[in-house]
């Protein structure tokens, strides 16, 4: 059962604001009623009764959407400790009114039953609104019936299959191909953890054997190659089948350079920087404390000092497009799981509280964005891709009341003893942020004011997400009928065919195509000598094993004594 929203706070009038949506700033009153966005400029008529909040110099902005989050995730043996009430509650403290979580179980549970599982775990314990995110940890016919109904009844348009996480989530590149066209056909969206999960898995078992188990090596493990090269595997994946991609958690250069270069060619590829890879780095790995190395261990790994900057530059032009925070946390005894081998280290960080704050202070305090370009990239851009868009993600008459009252210059230092979250470290310790939500508004009510925080467990709605969004099936439907192929009509060609005939030594003629012959016939055409292999016809295999094993006669035992250039006699020795 929803608790109800407190019926004193049913009428807010926000007055003297300036409001910031993505494509503009102006002056104007809002006035709130009921939940929703009931009147919007100046000198409006509001009913009596209604409480009057001065936004006077302040701006009046959407609240956030945080599409990348996993509340109280089952990872590595043990359980991420910021459950869906601790997790949002965090949220709407930061100015986040809406979280996109991953309903993400084990192979073997099918998408109804996970969607199920994590339906009954949110529903009772969320204090903002929320939607989900399906991942496909594993791929046959039974999943794939289940995707219409997902998409159809349940209210999911996104789907996330995983490049890395060998033998646990890692699809192949055939069932990822096959979970592209099947969202294509259904105006889903198809999300990629993007690593190369084989390299990972020789590198993690390189560096083990060398001694190298501290949280320093989860990222040597991990080289930006490893990440720029799923990156672009999965966009070019993903192109041939004309199937909207959205990277997650774009966390090095090479990455972001992919998705900008696909995008310059028209690809409908979106990128997804988060809070850590925007605000930290991966220097961190190497502290000489263990637990603050391992309290930022995450996949894909934070990388150099320069990252964030870049990541910042290409999130400000338009070339990423959205913000999460990938926010899965474990506490210090948790992180310890893997305190003699870091590949047993829960990966997970913060960021669901300070996502808005780090994004201001180094995206706008910074001057590489204007606020609307950092309301598009926190809130709006979300709205649109996932199509929930203009209910969330705006300041319009009929929009959901999830508003923060947001002072500029007003600044906070993050740190774990004052954060709302349940884990006990925080990546931007000590980080001074300009830029504060004095009020944050969800669903109408005043959760956030002068600092106190009144969040009410279980109110949060799911908030179904329509496939075939305009902002992103719009061009695919475009790029279908501009890339359609063309068949070239001309005569039939009735001039003479050469025959092709080859024969082998012993005069055998072979009417085949000697590159696309059956291999046994040739190699009882071309059979070894006896004793001997025929080192210029037999293929190899890794496995030191080589196609025509079968066919060689077997040596005895008999030691026989050769001269290094071999008898005269012709024969092989």
């Amino acid at each position: 059962m929803k608790a109800k929203a407190m019926s004193a706070q049913n009428r807010i009038l926000l007055k003297g604001g300036k409001v910031v949506n993505h494509d503009r700033m102006f002056d104007a009153d809002v006035y709130i009623e009921d939940g929703y966005i009931k009147q919007l400029g100046k000198d409006l008529v509001i009913p009596g009764g209604t409480r009057t909040i001065d936004a006077t110099g302040k701006m009046v902005m959407p609240g956030g959407i945080d599409t990348h989050t996993h509340m109280e995730l089952p990872f590595g043996g043990t359980v991420a400790v910021d459950d869906f009430y601790h997790g949002t509650r965090a949220a709407l403290a930061g100015g986040t009114t809406m979280i996109m979580d991953f309903v993400l179980d084990g192979k073997g549970v099918l998408p109804l039953d996970a969607y199920n599982k994590w339906m009954d775990k949110a529903g009772a314990k969320v204090c903002c609104d929320f939607s989900f995110h399906m991942g496909l940890t594993w791929w046959n016919d039974k999943v794939k019936e289940e995707l219409p109904i997902l998409c159809k009844e349940k209210g999911i348009n996104s789907f996330k299959v995983f490049m890395a996480y060998k033998d646990l989530f890692m699809l192949r590149d055939d069932e990822i191909l096959d979970v592209l066209k099947t969202c294509k056909s259904l105006g889903a969206i198809v999300q990629v953890h993007a690593e190369n999960g084989d390299v990972i898995d020789e590198n993690c078992k390189k560096l083990l054997a060398l001694g190298i188990t501290g949280p320093e090596g989860h990222l040597m493990a991990r080289p930006e190659e490893v990440e720029e090269e799923a990156t672009h595997r999965a966009i070019m994946l993903a192109d041939q089948v004309n199937c909207p991609l959205y990277v997650v958690h774009v966390m090095c250069k090479g990455a972001a350079d992919a998705v900008r270069r696909a995008r310059m060619r028209g690809a409908v590829v979106f990128g997804e920087p988060i809070a850590a890879s925007l605000g930290t780095d991966g220097t961190h790995y190497f502290n000489k404390c263990w637990r603050h190395a391992a309290g930022h261990v995450m996949a894909p790994p934070l990388k150099d000092a320069t990252t964030p900057e870049y990541l910042l530059n290409l999130l400000a032009n338009g070339d990423l497009e959205c913000t999460g925070t990938d926010n899965c946390t474990f506490n210090a005894d948790q992180k310890a799981l893997g305190k003699d081998d870091f590949t047993k280290i829960p990966n997970g960080v913060n960021g669901v509280e300070d996502r808005m704050s780090v994004i201001w202070e180094k995206g706008v305090h910074s001057g590489k964005m204007d606020p609307c370009r950092y309301v598009a990239v926190t809130s709006t851009n979300a709205a649109k891709i996932f199509n929930i868009y203009p209910r969330k993600g705006h300041i319009a008459v009929g929009s959901d009341a999830d508003v923060l009252v947001w002072d500029p210059t007003a600044t906070r230092t993050i740190s774990a003893a004052t954060h709302h979250q349940k884990v006990d470290f925080n990546i931007f310790e000590g980080m001074e942020c300009h830029g504060v939500p004095l009020i944050v508004i969800s669903q109408g009510r005043v959760v956030l004011e002068d600092g106190q925080l009144h969040a009410t467990r279980g109110v949060g709605r799911f908030i179904p997400t329509p496939c075939y969004s305009q902002y992103v099936y719009n061009r695919i439907q475009t790029r279908d009928v501009s890339r359609a192929p063309q068949k070239v009509d001309r005569e039939a060609y009735d001039g003479p065919v050469i025959e092709i005939k080859m024969e082998d030594k012993k005069g055998m003629q072979l009417a085949e195509n000697p590159i696309t012959m059956n291999r046994d016939s040739m190699f009882q055409a071309r059979r070894a000598q006896p004793g001997g292999r025929n080192l210029h016809e037999s293929g190899f295999s890794i496995s030191g094993s080589q196609i025509d094993d079968q066919k060689i006669t077997k040596s005895s035992g008999q030691r026989i004594s050769q001269p290094p250039g071999g008898r005269s006699s012709g024969n092989l020795w």
